[in-house]
């Protein structure tokens, strides 16, 4: 059914009606009255407009504070320690959760080290330290990760290609592999490997052809010195970074290592990075430790 004008005003009234806005008498009479008549006894809601000056002023954000010292039996000791380790110690908390500024740090950490083990090794940095890179049987990098056997051994082509463009039966050869930090290599090895080549020169060793290995695990140095034929072999590989740093190389260093062999015939010069033991300064320790194997014609736990 159609609505018209006279129903919509039937309905209005209706509702006036329940709120007590005709009076007694009105309803009494045959003739109610006009909404015109009874709408301007409805009063509007005016708004309280507060001029800005008059409002109370905002209460400044209060910074979150670092409570550990206050609460640390030796305020002193905590703070001596700070500075001697990059760890997350004495962060303090607010409340049940961590601090604003340290959770964030966190998770910083957490995004480069998953960056680290993920990602590939810059090209150029390669090829700006002239090395040319081989392959593990490893075919993509969750191979790797998940396939660690794999990142031990190489096809025999890849093998034969090493033969070809290496020098063999050096005193020393030195190889880069990604491991697990790209990061770890792009940070210290352009810094780490003249110095190593030169330390080496100096005391006399002949040194292979340097090259890099990707997808590359600590053991796959055994199937390369055997390949090669050197006397002592040194892997300067990316460590699994943790929290602290995604930068920490090491250098695993074997004297005619075999496919095989125990672990413990393995010498490491490990946390080279810049908050620990410094590319340079590793490099020429490096050149100490190989003289010391060639000497004694051992390395890890032999090596006196």
């Amino acid at each position: 059914m159609p609505i018209d004008a006279t129903m919509v005003e039937e309905a209005v009234t209706a509702v006036l009606r329940e709120m007590n806005l005709f009076s007694p008498a009105e309803k009494t009479q045959e003739k109610e009255p006009s909404l015109q008549a009874v709408i301007p006894q409805i009063t509007p809601a005016v708004p309280v407009v507060v001029p800005i000056a008059q409002l109370p002023a905002a209460e400044p954000v209060k910074q979150e504070e670092n409570t550990a010292h206050k609460d640390f039996s030796d305020p002193q000791a905590l703070e001596r320690m700070l500075q001697k380790t990059s760890a997350r110690i004495g962060v303090g908390k607010t409340g049940a959760r961590l601090r604003t500024d340290t959770l964030l740090h966190l998770r910083a950490d957490h995004a480069a080290a998953r960056d680290a083990v993920i990602l590939d090794v810059d090209a150029s940095l390669l090829d700006a330290l002239g090395l040319f890179a081989v392959q593990t049987k490893c075919t993509n990098r969750n191979e790797h990760l998940t396939r660690p056997d794999l990142g031990k051994i190489f096809e025999q082509e890849t093998l034969n290609e090493l033969l070809q463009k290496c020098k063999t039966g050096a005193d020393v050869q030195i190889f880069a592999s990604d491991g697990l930090s790209s990061r770890a290599i792009e940070a210290n090895l352009a810094n780490i490997l003249p110095v190593l080549n030169d330390a080496l020169a100096i005391h006399g060793l002949s040194a292979g052809t340097p090259f890099f290995v990707k997808y590359g695990r600590v053991a796959a140095q055994d199937t390369l010195a055997e390949a090669l034929g050197c006397k002592v072999i040194c892997t300067l590989i990316g460590e699994r970074p943790g929290l602290g740093s995604a930068e920490s190389m090491s250098a695993y260093i074997a004297y005619k290592p075999t496919v095989g062999m125990p672990e413990a015939n393995r010498t490491v010069v490990s946390n080279i990075y810049s908050g620990g033991t410094p590319a340079a300064e590793a490099g020429a320790y490096i050149a100490d430790l190989v003289v010391k194997m060639i000497e004694q014609q051992a390395s890890g736990v032999n090596l006196k």
